[in-house]
């Protein structure tokens, strides 16, 4: 018998494009026949009965904005088994049959034990730091990679201007996606993640030293915040360099703002795909992307996977910023 009647929450920490994808859910799956039921602040919101009923109009005019109209929280409460027990108890009682959760591995974790409990689960990737390791990119990477070069471009203004070096920290605590892409797009000197040991003395200073013999007069240096210490970094730069070095933590404008074109239609096609995937009977699943192609596999599995870094991306950008 096919599902009539579909939760969706968003979990974990927010990122533009959410709302594209909670508007894919409830059109495709209120198309489709179904009701749908929008939880709100996540977990948290599943155990307390925090829910509402989602029309067509429940999504007017949400694609564009960047955050989730959902609401977003943790649930220390959740992560037990009774609590997990609870969140399927409570689904029950709402009548609600499969549940669509947007967030990161956390909430991956989250959805398999709400499966494991007998509630149909289906994820979808978003997390601005592109650090789901089963897929190659996920929800709300593009739009934060995009606001992080507009803010150092207009830092680039002011440091080019005094002679500089700016020491700019990007999120990204367990992966440097975000600082790698970010510091190529802005022509960074140096770029610091978490996945290459740096030694100071041969990755920072004497790169710089060997620019300024060719004439550079100012730097822009990027570090994810998995690498941390940024403050102290600009202050050991200056003295053993002479630059002046200011330090800027970019910080969470980079969760919010419009979502691109790419963020928005990624989570189109993964909202789509995840109700589509529940309506056939399949559940415990994740949306990805793999290989280019938006494609689906067991939850478990995806979580099993590790993340390659792109060394060879990262070569490249040792070898153009100099």
């Amino acid at each position: 018998m096919s599902m009539k009647k579909i939760g969706v929450l968003t979990s974990g920490g927010d990122a533009p494009g959410m709302n594209a994808a909670v508007r894919a859910v409830a059109r495709t799956a209120l198309t489709s026949g179904m009701e749908v039921l929008g939880i709100r602040r996540g977990y948290q919101g599943l155990l307390s009965g925090d829910v509402f009923e989602m029309d067509l109009r429940s999504v007017s005019d949400i694609i564009h904005h960047g955050g989730t109209m959902l609401y977003t929280a943790r649930s220390k409460e959740y992560n037990t088994p009774e609590g997990v027990q609870k969140a399927a108890d409570m689904c029950r009682k709402l009548g609600i049959e499969g549940v669509v959760v947007i967030g990161g591995d956390g909430s991956f974790r989250g959805a398999r034990d709400l499966t494991g409990a007998g509630i149909p689960c289906v994820c979808i990737p978003g997390t601005i730091d592109n650090d789901v390791a089963s897929s190659e990119y996920t929800v709300g990477f593009d739009t934060a990679m995009n606001t992080a070069v507009d803010m150092v471009d207009r830092l680039r203004d002011t440091t080019e201007s005094h002679d500089r070096c700016s020491v700019v920290e990007v999120m990204g605590r367990r992966c440097g996606d975000l600082a790698l892409l970010v510091g190529i797009a802005v022509g960074a000197t140096v770029i610091l993640v978490p996945e290459v040991p740096f030694d100071f003395q041969k990755d920072i200073i004497d790169r710089m030293q060997f620019t300024q013999k060719t004439g550079k007069k100012h730097f822009i240096i990027v570090v994810a915040e998995g690498v941390g210490g940024v403050t102290e970094l600009a202050h050991k730069i200056e003295e053993s360099t002479g630059i002046e070095t200011r330090a800027t933590v970019l910080g969470h404008v980079q969760r919010g703002g419009s979502p691109t074109l790419r963020d928005r239609v990624v989570a189109s096609e993964m909202g789509y795909k995840a109700v589509k995937l529940l309506e056939s009977g399949r559940s415990n699943r994740v949306i990805v992307v793999r290989e280019g192609k938006v494609v689906d596999l067991d939850i478990t599995e995806a979580l099993a996977m590790k993340r390659p870094f792109n060394k060879e991306l990262y070569d490249i950008a040792l070898k153009i910023s100099i």
